[in-house]
């Protein structure tokens, strides 16, 4: 009998609401309505149906004779049950639309639903409450989504700490620290007031993160609220404009030949335009192309620039591009909210080359190759074909001159530099080449005065062969006199030349000005020891080049020259 009756009594009191569940439009759980609040802190939800979902306000409602109830499902947790407004402290308030917490703490975290009802109408809708802790050494948390906030460049801004109205009474001041990036700091050209933060002048250099802590007292208690800007800065006003467009180009034509992968790029530069959209896309004969198709690709960039502006490219591709598509028109287009522009790709099929023209590059291309190895092989053997040339077709210079000798031979007067006159420059140009050397101190007869003598022998030579080292400047010696009438036969009466034979290096500031002067209109053969002993040296080569062109039977070779001269040295 005790059963009979509890069963019968609750299905007395359960029966309206279960009548009434049956007919309640669930509107679900609006993830969309997140609500994040830190741990601690004062922390409130208002009932979304009362905002979106239904055309009357709480006051309406509540005359109408509905009455809202508050549920909660806790983190982790399947059963949903009523919000228990009747803690100690009145921690948790049930104030008409809105449930306060004073303050949140991390249990609090779950789904919340609203539901407002009566016995012939439900409706209900559910949304999450996220309680979190801060960051270590942090003034906030990185899983609170800030509030963003746009800031036009150059402007006189206010910044508002967020989301603060109603938490305390109208006649309770707060106190407020104002942190960028969680730093305290003395905030230049921006005057923290209150809850503003007046931005005398917008910079691009104040972007970030701005976060306000209002600190009050509520019936005896002190509450703490922290909230957060992110501060973007974008373009003035004044820059706003319709987008340009940089390509394609009006005055340019697109040339694909058939089979080849088509490739139209579509540049469109975007100032910031508050609340404006940022649309560019491609028409095919007047078709939209929002995707990509089995002929065409498209494919976007973009490249964000200071304040808020963008350049978006939008590329089309067509693979193996057909003639019937080179044909058809290719449009791009941009707009936002002050304007839209549009130009066409003036796209055509390439021509080939005419294969006469390929024909006669191809002859060109050849001709000019052979040009450059015919440079190539005079350059490195411009003295082989010289001596070759002189040889054969050469025409002999010694026919008629009057001259005695082919070569007059100056050189210093020591061991050293008449071993290398007497025996190597002889012995090769008398006897390999078949030159006639005037050396004098051979060829000149005792008794004869030397200067005479000198000017006499330099007279009847076609040649001056100067033999340079740091001997031949010493001032006062018999080679100084010969350099010096070699030089003045050759610019008063041009009948004889100078070779300069560099024997030994010397320094700059030991020469003398006659060699200075020689030296700065005529090259040096320079010798180099060991590598110059042989027949195939650069150095025999120049020499001879220098030398008369005189013509000569059979000469000896110069291995064989060079052997009969120095038969102990080894040339292997």
């Amino acid at each position: 009998m005790k059963l009979g009756f509890l069963l019968c009594c609750l299905c007395v009191f359960t029966a309206p609401r279960c009548s009434a569940s049956e007919r309640c439009d669930d509107w679900g759980v609006d993830t969309m309505k997140l609500i994040q609040a830190y741990e601690g802190e004062p922390a409130r939800i208002r009932c979304p149906l009362f905002q979106d979902l239904l055309k009357y306000n709480y006051s309406t409602a509540h005359s109408a004779g509905l009455t809202l109830m508050w549920y909660w499902t806790g983190q982790g947790k399947d059963l949903e049950e009523p919000v228990n407004i009747r803690l100690p402290n009145n921690r948790i308030i049930k104030d008409k639309d809105t449930l306060w917490f004073r303050p949140a703490i991390i249990s609090d975290t779950g789904n919340y639903t609203c539901m407002l009802r009566n016995t012939s109408f439900c409706s209900r809708v559910a949304f999450p409450l996220e309680v979190v802790q801060k960051d270590a050494d942090s003034c906030v948390s990185q899983a609170v989504k800030p509030e963003l906030v746009e800031l036009p460049l150059e402007h006189i801004e206010q910044l508002p700490c967020p989301d603060t109205d109603g938490f305390f009474p109208v006649n309770v001041t707060p106190s407020v620290t104002w942190y960028k990036d969680c730093i305290s700091e003395k905030f230049y050209e921006r005057v923290p007031k209150g809850l503003n933060l007046t931005f005398l002048v917008v910079r691009s250099n104040y972007q970030g993160n701005y976060t306000c802590i209002v600190t009050y007292e509520d019936n005896g208690k002190i509450y703490n609220l922290t909230r957060t800007s992110e501060v973007t800065v974008v373009g003035s006003p004044r820059d706003e404009k319709p987008p340009v467009m940089t390509s394609p180009n009006a005055k340019a034509v697109y040339e694909f030949a058939a089979g080849e992968e088509m490739l139209l790029s579509c540049e469109v530069f975007f100032s910031f335009v508050r609340n404006s959209r940022m649309d560019i896309w491609w028409t095919v004969d007047g078709k939209k192309i929002e995707d990509n198709t089995e002929r065409i690709t498209i494919s976007e960039s973009v490249d964000k620039q200071l304040g808020g502006a963008k350049t978006i490219k939008l590329a089309l591709s067509t693979k193996q591009i057909t003639v019937e598509e080179l044909k058809r028109n290719y449009t791009c287009s941009a707009r936002n909210s002050l304007g839209e522009v549009s130009r066409q790709a003036a796209v055509k099929e390439k021509v080939g080359t005419p294969r006469y023209i390929t024909e006669l590059a191809c002859g060109l291309g050849a001709t000019l190759f052979l040009v450059v190895c015919l440079i190539i092989v005079y350059h490195v053997y411009w003295l082989e074909m010289v001596l070759f040339y002189r040889a054969h077709f050469g025409t002999d210079e010694t026919i008629g001159d009057g001259k005695e000798y082919d070569v007059y031979v100056s050189y210093a007067r020591n061991a050293e530099e008449e071993e290398f006159v007497l025996v190597t420059l002889r012995g090769v140009l008398e006897n390999e080449f078949g030159y006639k050397l005037c050396i004098f101190d051979r060829d000149s007869l005792p008794g004869g005065t030397v200067t005479d003598e000198t000017l006499n022998f330099i007279k009847k030579s076609r040649r001056l062969l100067v033999v340079i080292s740091p001997s031949y400047y010493l001032k006062g010696t018999q080679a100084l006199l010969e350099l010096k009438a070699g030089l003045e036969n050759m610019a008063t009466q041009g009948n004889i030349r100078i070779i300069l034979v560099q024997y030994k290096a010397i320094k700059s500031s030991e020469k003398i000005k006659e060699l200075k002067l020689a030296q700065s209109v005529l090259g040096v053969i320079k010798w180099k020891g060991d590598k110059s002993l042989y027949s195939n040296s650069r150095f025999w080569k120049q020499l001879h080049v220098a030398m008369p062109v005189k013509k000569q039977s059979q000469p000896k070779s110069y291995c064989n020259t060079f052997i009969e001269l120095y038969p102990s040295r080894d040339l292997k």
